[in-house]
């Protein structure tokens, strides 16, 4: 008789095996061409991060973009500007794009190339070289010129800031035609080259004539604050920056403000108060929740406390578009080590202080916030004990969350220990980099999976989101029915999660909601 251990009947579906390995060693499943790229896309911003390099990152994104149509890159390339608010990954995507297909780069390029940054980062991926090439060829420097004469002199002049490349080198490179004499007027002014500055905008005449003058003997220009900083600016210059600042530039330039004296003024303090706190102004800048967690996390002690909580209610506005699910929430933040990496991946002198488990933090304590019977179960390579308050401010439990663990990472743990209680859920959201080896097995299925069936037995309609914060190419649990799993950390992320929740995703759960965006020109 066959050995009864070795061969004993097991409830649930047969399990598929894990054949890929994660960058941690343990096993996993690979995604595929499609799902991969959307998911380097949505979560890549070609630095490095605490298991991958930049390199070996947009070694294999072009990989993945080279496995699938030249459609569904040009769709994923919209998704990702438009939904995921990425600006690397959709530049590079439509560059990789230029090389394909020149009727979908036209179709695509206005919708994803949308601002001068991000002209910038198409037009430096192009030069660099890593996509074949040095040079940007007609058919992209057709579309750039578009770009430049689609916009007003004044446009121009204020899309002006910033480097490698600079607006000047664009210019020189794509070599546009001036439509009138006062836009030849503009490109002399931005090359340095003899101009007449009487045609120039009254603005860029007013900032001339700004830094001619003696200090304090002017009225500071309406022009973008990069463009005044390198200038010597007294406290009055600076109050005058601060009282017309915009909502992004306000966010991030709080300490420096500090530093120059604007909050000395009590009433100015209460101006930008309103302005950080402003509903309208939060849902207009777009802000990641995460980036005004981070403006909270550095602060100075001395910023009024006016200030501070501003960013408090900024927060509460900016969470408050987060759809609500109807089931039983259970929510599973990584806190382990690897989650200290930088979200956005580190990069010499620009490397952003948010980390992976500030946003899985953050994410917790969003659901927390809209579902106050959720369960929070943060966990490394076991689960961490926590207690949290629903009532408490989102920012208040986001720190909480992202001051505990820094252990290895077992992602079954959670579920192991929800199995153990006989737990029931409809819901279950994990946040995490996927990167799991504390629990790998030698072959077969990975535990997280184990542990999935085993929970589906108390719970047999209940579904799993696997929410992935960085580019690794693999998962612990793939889709299928009952599995989703969708990569980046916009609010974009939550609208998918609720569709999927209620059944409404069609099939590849996120690849179909790529699938869908149009090609045709709005």
């Amino acid at each position: 008789m066959a050995n009864k251990q070795l061969f004993k009947s097991g409830k649930g579906r047969l399990l598929p095996q894990a054949k890929a390995k994660n960058q941690a060693g343990g096993i996993a499943y690979a995604f595929g061409p499609k799902h991969a790229l959307a998911q380097f896309a949505a979560t890549g911003t070609l630095s490095a991060t605490f298991y991958a390099s930049a390199e070996s990152q947009l070694e294999q994104l072009i990989g993945f973009a080279a496995q699938v149509s030249p459609e569904f890159l040009a769709k994923t390339a919209i998704y990702m500007r438009q939904q995921g608010f990425m600006k690397d990954s959709p530049a590079l995507l439509v560059a990789l794009l230029s090389t394909k297909d020149a009727r979908l780069t036209r179709l695509v390029f206005p919708r994803v190339i949308d601002n001068a940054k991000m002209l910038r980062n198409f037009v430096q991926i192009l030069r660099s070289g890593v996509l074949g090439r040095k040079s940007l060829g007609t058919m992209p420097k057709a579309l750039v010129r578009g770009f430049l004469d689609a916009k007003s002199d004044l446009a121009l002049f204020r899309d002006s800031v910033g480097n490698d490349p600079s607006l000047a080198d664009v210019i020189k490179m794509v070599h546009p035609k001036p439509t009138s004499p006062a836009r030849s007027a503009l490109y002399g002014y931005l090359l340095n080259k003899p101009h007449d500055a009487s045609l120039l905008p009254a603005e860029v005449q007013a900032f001339e004539a700004f830094k001619a003058a003696p200090k304090g003997a002017k009225l500071v220009p309406d022009v973008p604050f990069q463009m005044l900083t390198a200038l010597p600016l007294g406290k009055r210059e600076w109050q005058a920056i601060a009282r017309r600042a915009g909502w992004q530039m306000t966010r991030m330039n709080l300490n420096t403000f500090l530093r120059h004296g604007v909050f000395e003024n009590s009433e100015l303090a209460h101006t930008v108060a309103k302005r950080l706190g402003n509903p309208a102004l939060v849902a207009k800048a777009r802000v990641f929740p995460y980036q005004l967690l981070m403006a909270y996390k550095a602060a100075g002690a001395e910023l009024p406390a006016v200030i501070r909580e501003a960013l408090q209610d900024a927060m509460e506005h900016a969470t408050q578009t987060v759809p609500t699910f109807a089931q039983r929430v259970v929510v599973l933040p990584d806190v382990s080590g690897s989650m200290r990496s930088p979200v956005t991946g580190y990069r010499k002198g620009a490397t952003s202080a948010a980390t992976c488990v500030d946003v899985a933090a953050l994410i917790a304590s969003v659901v927390l916030r809209n579902h106050k019977d959720a369960r929070v179960l943060p966990f490394e390579h076991r689960v961490v004990d926590i207690q949290l308050n629903p009532r408490d401010s989102v920012m208040t439990n986001a720190q909480k969350l992202a001051a505990v663990g820094g252990g290895g990472t077992s992602l079954s743990a959670p579920l192991e220990k929800l199995n153990r209680e006989r737990a029931q859920a409809d819901l279950v959201i994990y946040v995490s980099d996927n990167e799991s080896w504390v629990d790998n097995k030698r072959r077969g299925a990975t535990e997280l999976l184990r542990q999935w069936e085993q929970f589906k037995q108390k719970s047999p309609a209940a579904k799993l989101v696997c929410i992935d914060l960085l580019p690794y190419g693999t998962t612990q649990a793939m889709d299928r029915d009952d599995i989703l799993n969708v990569g980046g950390f916009s609010d974009q992320v939550f609208k998918v999660i609720r569709a999927f929740a209620e059944g409404n995703l069609g099939a590849e759960h996120w690849v179909g909601e790529i699938e869908k965006v149009s090609l045709e020109l709005n």
